[in-house]
């Protein structure tokens, strides 16, 4: 990762730290803090979830692979298997588990083992690599790894590096670096453009947020550049470089950039020694890092030789280069749109760009248009169909940042657009209820054009039904932040639902479905229908939430979290207030934080509200705020 942060046994990929500031960041990298990119859309989770788990899994095995104090998993005694009878890395596993891996009629699979690692003079490869390679203990057990219980993981990686090897070397070249630090990506994550890790490391190189950002990578609502192979790659060598010229040494460097730089120049100004075997004996060094130089080497050592060391090209199902045509937009721009006018699939537009988090292109402009990538030949017949859609199939696009009370349909007609659309935009399943603090893209027409025709939304809303996506009615939406458990007795929220005033009610001791229809001037039957109650007496818990579309004069609005009535609203007592405020006694409230809240006297709520002792007032009384 660039850069990683030491850390506590057992191993686990490392947290990774901003240059110069190591410890800071690895106390928040362990406290598992999050950092400001860390929040992923529903767009793109499944996806991030999926690259990342093969990457925890992998490094999970390794840990317990190399460590023989780890607890090992059913998956690590299956994976040994696989290692040939006489395989030193098997026999010292066994010995450090104490358990059988096979019974005497197994017949284990033989690997094709070309190598004697114990007799292998790594001196006649050498010149095949432009970074240093030297044959150490930890080099040969991680060879050993990757032929063995990290086979299957290899076979990826190679299959992936086919991928970006054409585009991330020629990066490389350009920056003046040895072509072979492409490896450093293998490990650190298997050319994955989505992993994630624990430690909110992002992308093939793995960068944290604070390190992306020094080195010039993007990331807001609408991009994460860590994710873009090219950018992410011109970004690591730059780091690299300056990890070079500081640290004096290319192991050193990938050790900094595993660790930070200021932990390996301290260990190298304790010891007086550039040599990284000799610091990696000393304390100081997490076992990450110590593991790190010599996974890099075995990586490289097999990657360009795999027959030497086992693997055959059979393996290994290699991926098509990287290639792609670039466009300009200039407006925020609906993927599904972009696919449809340059002729393909949308999701080669997504895999082309994984840099995106929404299913749009951020805002542009003439001036800063942003670029796209489009299967190779797509280009220009992008160029063309784009001309040919009509502004009635276009969107322009909004962000929402979800408040409380906030409801789909609510925020639908703020913006003149369809909450099918916006669910289907947002790759959300249902919008019952929407996370508070939340960011939402809402496409809405791009010209008046579109608003009449009403073309490009009825498209989305079309799409969204044949995914099976529906909006629910705006009665059966529950506002955002709204409270899950008991809440505060009588009305606790009120909303203009289509031109109609909606409260939500918080059931207290003694309602009934008459006393709440007689507290609202509504009818009861009114009640069971707005809150789906079929039952013909059914029971209402305290603290659960009732919807009331209030009838006539019983109009009521919240003010700055105050309900006022507009003409009647019965309070607990059963005496009406007319024309003023009250207030549900929330859990841990006191008349006198009330009192101070509206400006009142403890004295005066007392007597409106015929209270003798302030000491035994219930959680939810409904007080009331001014004289009957």
């Amino acid at each position: 990762m660039a850069s990683t942060a030491g850390k506590q046994e057992p191993v686990a990929p490392a947290a990774d730290v901003a240059p110069g500031d190591d410890e800071a960041d690895e106390a928040r990298a362990l406290a598992g803090a999050p950092d400001e990119a860390d929040e992923e859309p529903e767009a793109t989770r499944e996806v991030v979830e999926s690259e990342s788990a093969e990457l925890e899994e992998m490094r999970a095995l390794e840990s317990v692979t190399l460590d023989p104090t780890a607890k090992p998993s059913a998956e690590v005694m299956q994976s040994l298997r696989r290692l040939g009878l006489a395989n030193p890395l098997r026999m010292r596993m066994l010995d450090a588990l104490e358990e059988p891996t096979f019974r005497e009629d197994d017949s284990p699979e033989q690997l094709p083992l070309i190598t004697n690692l114990a007799t292998f003079d790594v001196r006649s490869i050498q010149d095949r690599y432009d970074i240093p390679v030297e044959m150490q203990p930890l080099v040969a057990q991680y060879i050993q790894f990757f032929q063995g219980p990290g086979r299957r993981w290899f076979r990826k990686w190679m299959s992936r590096s086919a991928r970006y090897l054409p585009v991330m070397q020629p990066i490389l070249e350009k920056h003046g670096m040895p072509l072979d630090t492409v490896y450093l990506a293998m490990i650190e994550s298997g050319f994955s453009a989505h992993a994630y890790s624990w430690a909110h490391a992002s992308g093939p190189w793995q960068f944290i947020s604070s390190t992306g950002k020094q080195y010039g990578l993007k990331q807001d609502f609408w991009v994460d550049e860590r994710r873009d192979p090219l950018k992410a790659t011109h970004a690591a060598a730059t780091y690299l470089k300056d990890l070079y010229r500081e640290l004096g040494h290319w192991y050193l460097a990938w050790a900094g950039y595993n660790t930070g730089s200021g932990r390996v120049r301290r260990m190298i100004e304790r010891h007086g020694t550039r040599d990284f075997w000799a610091l990696a004996e000393e304390k100081g060094l997490a076992k990450e890092t110590k593991h790190y130089v010599p996974k890099l080497i075995a990586a490289a050592l097999v990657a360009k030789n795999p027959s030497a060391f086992g693997f055959s090209d059979e393996e290994f199902d290699y991926e098509r280069p990287l290639e792609f045509d670039e466009v300009e937009l200039t407006d925020a721009t609906d993927l599904d749109v972009v696919a449809r006018a340059a002729g393909v699939n949308i999701q080669d537009v997504q895999d082309l760009n994984p840099e995106l988090k929404r299913w749009c292109t951020p805002p542009a402009s003439t001036k800063h248009p942003y670029k796209l990538r489009l299967p190779k030949g797509a280009g220009p017949q992008f160029v063309e169909g784009f001309k040919r859609i009509s502004p009635a199939e276009r969107l322009t696009f909004r962000v929402h940042k979800v408040k409380r009370g906030d409801t789909l349909s609510q925020i639908a007609e703020r913006y003149g657009t369809a909450s099918e659309a916006i669910l289907q935009m947002n790759r959300l399943k249902s919008a019952r209820t929407l996370k508070l603090g939340a960011d939402l893209v809402i496409p809405i027409p791009a010209s008046k054009a579109a608003a009449a025709t009403g073309g490009a939304i009825a498209s989305k809303v079309a799409q969204a039904r044949r995914s099976g996506v529906v909006a629910h009615r705006p009665e059966d939406e529950v506002p955002a932040g709204t409270p899950k458990g008991p809440v505060a007795a009588g009305p606790v929220k009120t909303e203009t639902l289509n031109g109609r005033t909606r409260v939500t009610y918080g059931v207290q001791s003694g309602d009934s479905l008459w006393v709440i229809a007689t507290k609202f001037n509504v009818s009861v039957d009114d009640l069971k229908k707005w809150n789906n109650l079929r039952r013909r007496n059914p029971t209402l818990q305290v603290g659960s939430l009732v919807y009331v579309w209030p009838q006539g004069t019983a109009q009521v609005q919240e003010r700055a979290g105050t309900v006022v009535v507009a003409k009647q609203v019965a309070s607990n007592a059963g005496k009406p207030v007319s024309g003023g405020k009250v207030h549900a006694l929330a859990e841990g409230e006191t008349l006198w934080s009330v009192a101070q809240r509206y400006g009142v006297s403890v004295q005066d709520i007392m007597r409106w509200n015929n209270i003798k002792d302030h000491r035994t007032i219930p959680t939810g009384k409904v007080l009331s705020l001014s004289a009957p």
